[in-house]
């Protein structure tokens, strides 16, 4: 099977994700600043939601590049990559709706720590039908993982740290894999 039709059902299925998330978001009682210091923290959170997806929708796209076919494995990892996706705008409407406290923000941590470990099953199918060398970095992977679990402990010290430390993933992954830039000024023959 082409990659191109994995792509395009994981494509359909983060378009829904993203949609449901923004429905989740609501429009404050209180009008003016007042009400958007009211759902200030909602926004930030729909804010690094969206970008957590949006960071693995565009590591999604160069992790299936690198695979000629796709095995069952592959498809078996990537609905359970999606599947765990499918949870982001749960958590999201739960820190909304219950405000962010230490259990809220312990879940919101625990759903972001599920993509990472599935995306790494991904990557580890994709590996065994690769025959290039790996954008990705393992450490870089582990290291995502290790900090959402760090975040989950942090959400019981301090709710925000646990954001933040969140935070810290997304700006991790916002850097294009290693070697891409060259790959790309290679095949533009610059």
């Amino acid at each position: 099977m082409s990659t191109a039709r994995l792509e395009a059902f994981s494509d359909g299925v983060i378009a829904v994700i993203i949609t449901i998330l923004v429905l989740e978001l609501k429009v404050p009682g209180r009008d003016g600043w007042a009400g958007l210091r009211q759902v200030w923290p909602t926004v930030f959170l729909y804010l690094l939601t969206f970008v957590q997806i949006g960071i693995y929708w565009v590591n999604h796209h160069y992790l299936t590049d690198e695979a000629s076919s796709v095995t069952h494995g592959m498809l078996w990892a990537n609905l359970g990559f999606l599947f765990c996706l499918s949870l982001f705008p749960f958590a999201t409407e739960w820190v909304g709706s219950k405000g962010l406290t230490a259990f809220s923000a312990a879940l919101y941590s625990a759903v972001s720590l599920l993509p990472g470990i599935s995306y790494y099953g991904l990557d580890t199918q994709v590996r065994k039908m690769s025959s290039g060398p790996t954008r990705f970095s393992r450490s870089k992977q582990l290291s995502s993982i290790a900090l959402y679990v760090a975040s989950m402990a942090a959400a019981f010290v301090r709710p925000w740290l646990s954001l933040v430390l969140l935070s810290v993933v997304a700006a991790m992954w916002m850097a294009p894999p290693r070697g891409l830039e060259e790959s790309h000024e290679a095949n533009r023959g610059g």
